[in-house]
């Protein structure tokens, strides 16, 4: 929704930003759902996020080319956070909790794909996807350099 905020004449991707935002507040509801059952609290406290903050200190300053940045940041870590979901999936023994990650995959993976598809509507194929490749290879970077944590988005 901060896209949404910060960029409100961007009306073309507007509502699909609305899309992935009522999805996540789902997947959101269904994880509190699924602690609930199971006696599990949320945590009292939320650390500082140390990989999105050297991603979001990575992009570019200018307005339009933060905006291709923050919609391409945005795809990278959809499609993460799928790969994440879907090694859990894969080995998990509950059939149940599995389904559940493989929704959660596949949901992201399309979020992923989406942000690209909205950095085209805006951007040249010859603009974004070399963008895309650096993202891709910044994050890589950007991982090795941070502490070993458990986190699945």
């Amino acid at each position: 929704m901060s896209l949404v905020a910060k960029y409100p004449n961007r009306t073309a991707i507007i509502p699909e930003l609305i899309s992935i935002a009522v999805e996540e507040l789902e997947h959101f509801q269904s994880v509190y759902q699924i602690m609930e059952a199971r006696g599990i609290q949320l945590a009292h406290t939320i650390h500082e996020d140390l990989y999105i903050k050297a991603l979001m200190k990575a992009q570019h300053d200018g307005l339009e080319e933060r905006f291709l940045d923050r919609l391409l940041i945005a795809s990278v870590l959809e499609t993460r956070g799928a790969e994440r979901f879907k090694l859990v999936a894969d080995h998990l023994e509950d059939p149940d909790l599995a389904r559940f990650y493989k929704m959660l995959w596949t949901s992201e993976a399309k979020h992923g794909h989406v942000y690209v598809k909205m950095a085209l509507e805006y951007f040249t194929e010859e603009k974004v996807y070399p963008r895309l490749k650096w993202w891709v290879e910044k994050e890589a970077d950007i991982i090795k350099e941070l502490p070993l944590r458990a986190a699945l988005h």
